[in-house]
């Protein structure tokens, strides 16, 4: 086998090799203790959306001034969230104090590439759906 062949093959393993690559992206959502309920729904649907991205989500809990003094509501909120978000993932890291800010880890099921497969089949199912009405009225 010549070098120039060997050279090539081993250009498009490497290239193989990093297509199938998944980097690992963390979004984060910062709350504070004394959230409202339809504010609180609203970073739950972003969290949603990340996890079904197949992103992990941090999330943080901001404490000030006299919040400091009650981490139990940071805790409970956390816990509130991960029962919420139970079927779409699940908490690699617990909640955790450090200093102001309360976070957790909280990563998907499935992995990033399942999630893009589905999303990509989804979007070809929803694209031939569009096209075949078209197609019958002519």
């Amino acid at each position: 086998m010549d070098y120039g062949k060997f050279k090539y093959e081993s250009a498009v393993k490497a290239r193989e090799a990093r297509k199938n690559q998944t980097n690992t992206i963390i979004k984060e959502i910062k709350l504070r203790p004394k959230i409202d309920p339809h504010d609180y729904e609203t970073k739950k649907g972003h969290v949603v959306r990340f996890l079904k991205g197949g992103d992990k989500v941090k999330v943080t809990i901001m404490f000030r001034g006299r919040e400091q003094s009650r981490p139990e509501l940071g805790f409970r909120l956390l816990r509130r969230l991960a029962e919420d978000i139970q079927e779409l993932g699940q908490v690699e890291s617990q909640a955790k104090q450090d200093g102001r800010n309360m976070v957790m880890v909280i990563g998907p099921h499935k992995r990033r590439a399942e999630h893009k497969a589905e999303a990509r089949a989804a979007a070809e199912a929803a694209k031939a759906r569009d096209e075949r009405p078209a197609a019958d009225s002519e």
